[in-house]
């Protein structure tokens, strides 16, 4: 799975996810991507799940860009322990994703390939994703 190799501080607060995505929101190394839609927090096991879907369905062929990471660690409580006592230990990471993020690129397949590849992964995802072309992001078709 994905997380941090160390980090400075263990325990985050949750914070908010207001906005859209300001960085991270254009195809920067494929030909296809897949966009979130929808705020959320993307587990490391759900990247995972989804990329390799996406590398199954391409076969051999093609390249796959992952281009979220979970930095962010969630907290919790063991079961059955009573109020207080401080906050939990670090159970996994999550990756916060905002409207208009790309979460995966994809180059070197054709696109009927490459749309069905990114569906099978936005099945694995938590939140609603479109299907975006290159052309499309640089001159401002598809995003509102």
């Amino acid at each position: 799975m994905l997380m941090p190799k160390r980090v400075k501080r263990r325990k985050q607060q949750r914070g908010r996810m207001t906005g859209k995505a300001t960085r991270g929101n254009i195809i920067a190394y494929g030909e296809y991507g897949l966009v979130a839609t929808e705020p959320s927090w993307i587990t490391s096991n759900q990247i995972e799940a989804a990329r390799v879907a996406m590398t199954r369905y391409i076969k051999r062929g093609g390249q796959v860009w992952v281009d979220i990471f979970p930095h962010k660690p969630v907290t919790k409580k063991p079961a059955e322990t009573r109020m207080g006592s401080g906050k939990g230990s670090p159970e996994y990471w999550v990756a916060v994703v905002k409207p208009g993020r790309v979460l995966f690129e994809m180059a070197g397949v054709p696109e009927a390939t490459a749309r069905e590849a990114l569906r099978l992964a936005a099945n694995k995802l938590p939140i609603k994703c479109k299907f975006m072309k290159k052309e499309s992001v640089e001159d401002g078709g598809g995003e509102e």
